[in-house]
Order: C-alpha cells, then sequence, then structure tokens
C-alpha cells in the first residue's frame, strides 16, 4: 500500500493519476473541505477513465497533525509521498506554517519510524535551496541562509531537518525540491496565478526569474527515486530557468493575450507593497508583497539539474508544451 498526503493538491493529483494507472495500491489524505472533486477533474484532462481510477482511491480524513487519524491512514503502509503542506508568504501565517510544514512532516516522519515504511518521499521546494551566486547555478549543495528566506521557505527548510532526522534514525528517504511547477487545474494558487496574470493581458513582468518544471516530470522524479535503491538525498527538480518575462510572455502567447512589455522599476514594488499594507490593515486581507517578495521578483536564481539527470536519466517535457496544454484547460474553463 502506498500512501499519498497532500492528495487533493496539483503534485498530489498528478501523483495519484499516475500511481493509479501502473496499477499500484493508493490512499490518500485529505482535509475538512478539501476539494475532493477537483482530483477526478484533474483525471480527466489525461483519460477517459477518469472516474475508474478516481473510484480506486482509498480516502482517509486526516489532518498531518491530527495523529489519531494518521495512525488509521499508516495502517498496511509500506511507502509513503508527503506532499501535504501549507503555502502562504505571510508573516503573519508563520506560526500556521510552522505547524502543519515543520510539526506535520514530523508527525508524517514518526508515523514512517514507528509503521516500519520502507521508504518516505518529501516533497519540499526550491525556496529551501541556497541561493546562486554570481551566476553560478545554485546546486544540492548550496549553503541555505535562513535570513533571506520567507515565511514558507523557513518553515519548509524545518520540515527538511525533520526528514533528515528520520533518515539518521533508520527511516529511507529522498527530498525533491521542485522550482515552480507548471500544470493545470489549480488555478487559485501557486503557478495557476501565473496562468489568471497573463490572461489579464498584464503590461509589467518583474525583472527576476526561477526555476520551472512541468508537474507530470515532477511525479515522474518522485516515483523513479522512490522505485530505485537511492536514500539520504535530495535533488533539484527543474527543466528550465526562466525569467519572469519569459514565462510570462509564453502564458500570453499560449492564452493569445497581450505579451508584457514594460519593466516593473523598484518603486513600482514599493508602491504596491505598501498598497498591500494597507489593504490587509484595514480588510485584513493576507499580505501577497512583503520585503521578502519584492527581494525574490527582482533577483534572478538559477538551478542546475544535472543530479537529477545524470541519476534517472530523464527527459524533461518540454514546457511549451506544458504551457500550450494548460493554457487550453484554462480557456475552457474561464471561457
Amino acid at each position: 500500500m502506498v500512501l499519498v498526503t497532500g492528495g487533493t493538491g496539483l503534485v498530489g493529483a498528478h501523483l495519484l493519476l499516475h500511481l493509479l494507472q501502473n496499477n499500484t495500491k493508493v490512499r490518500a489524505t485529505y482535509r475538512e473541505g478539501s476539494p475532493l472533486a477537483k482530483v477526478e477533474k484533474v483525471f480527466s484532462y489525461y483519460t477517459d477513465k477518469a472516474s475508474k481510477l478516481y473510484d480506486k482511491i482509498e480516502w482517509v480524513k486526516a489532518d498531518i497533525n491530527d495523529i489519531p487519524a494518521l495512525q488509521i491512514a499508516f495502517e498496511n503502509v509500506e511507502y509513503v509521498y508527503h506532499a501535504a503542506a501549507f503555502i502562504s508568504f505571510d508573516p503573519k501565517d508563520y506560526y500556521k506554517l510552522k505547524k502543519t510544514n515543520a510539526q506535520g512532516t514530523a508527525n508524517i516522519v514518526n508515523l514512517c519510524l514507528s509503521n516500519s515504511v520502507k521508504k518516505l518521499c518529501y516533497v519540499s521546494t526550491i525556496a529551501a535551496i541556497g541561493k546562486s551566486k554570481k551566476d553560478r547555478k545554485a546546486n544540492e549543495n548550496n549553503e541555505w541562509a535562513g535570513h533571506d528566506a520567507n515565511v514558507y521557505a523557513l518553515t519548509k527548510y524545518s520540515a527538511e531537518m525533520e526528514v533528515w532526522r528520520g533518515s539518521q534514525e533508520g527511516l529511507q528517504v529522498v527530498i525533491v525540491n521542485p522550482g515552480v511547477i507548471i500544470g493545470p487545474g489549480f488555478w487559485e494558487q501557486g503557478s495557476g496565478k501565473l496562468f489568471a496574470t497573463a490572461h489579464k493581458g498584464r503590461d509589467y513582468y518583474p525583472t527576476g526569474g526561477t526555476g520551472f518544471i512541468a508537474v507530470n516530470d515532477v511525479v515522474k522524479i518522485m516515483v523513479g527515486l522512490m522505485q530505485s535503491d537511492i536514500f539520504s538525498q535530495r535533488f533539484i527538480a527543474v527543466s528550465e530557468n526562466l525569467t519572469y518575462k519569459e514565462v510570462l510572455t509564453r502564458l500570453a502567447k499560449a492564452l493569445g493575450k497581450k505579451v508584457p512589455s514594460k519593466m516593473l522599476r523598484p518603486w513600482h514594488l514599493r508602491l504596491f507593497r505598501f498598497l498591500d499594507f494597507i489593504s490587509n490593515l484595514l480588510t485584513g486581507s493576507k499580505r501577497r508583497i512583503t520585503q521578502k517578495t519584492i527581494k525574490s521578483l527582482k533577483h534572478t536564481e538559477i538551478y542546475d539539474n544535472r543530479k537529477i539527470i545524470e541519476t534517472l536519466g530523464i527527459q524533461f517535457e518540454d514546457l511549451n508544451e506544458t504551457i500550450k496544454f494548460c493554457s487550453k484547460i484554462f480557456k475552457e474553463a474561464y471561457r
């Protein structure tokens, strides 16, 4: 039996589809109010057997901080993919982020150990990789500096420490650090917001950039590592390093919208940060633009993907084709 946490998210839903199409017996956790129907919808983007595959999932309602419910989810489980996480960049959410991402991961690790799970794959983030310096690509060994990190990255790094602790206690683990993940169906969060932004035909683009990867490539890497004899290692999962202008241009063209042509100046970002702060003050809305956000939007990070290529011999999807596929689905959803 394979257990997937975070099965109702972008990576989790695609992972479940991959496992089911390969006749793997799967169990997945979900929280109260999670959009289970969205998982079947994601399946339908790729196969006409979506309902039949979806019905094979054994769902267990279990928050990753609900130990009794998790103990039920772990019964007879041999392999665990831990993809559940809380995503926010608002400093006010730090303790909630820490509870879900760090403490929740500690719970998963402890249950893996107590249930003699054979192997754990943890889905981290590229933000937990040390910064690239002087045009040199960052790799898995770069030193990580917490003072440069946003609150989400801080708690994901803490979660990685829990995974390494499990490794020291005898659990076989692998960690995957994906860049910005491009995939369909989750337009209100993560990279889905990039499609919404491009669809609006905005003129402006940030000056920085980062690593990007197709969601199915992330899944292939996760499964490939779990099926290998590799453990106690982490892997950057990035297929292309792109500037935000490049990726927004690709998205705009695929959506048939105006390509962004004006660069966001530092004063623009400072103004947006101020307006975002006022909105938070008056309405209680989540902070979207913080000082750390501005720094990441201005800086171009470049990542070295040689380790995963040499380890698994993976051939990445053409991101242009992935963007076209996702754009087609986005336009159908919002026409």
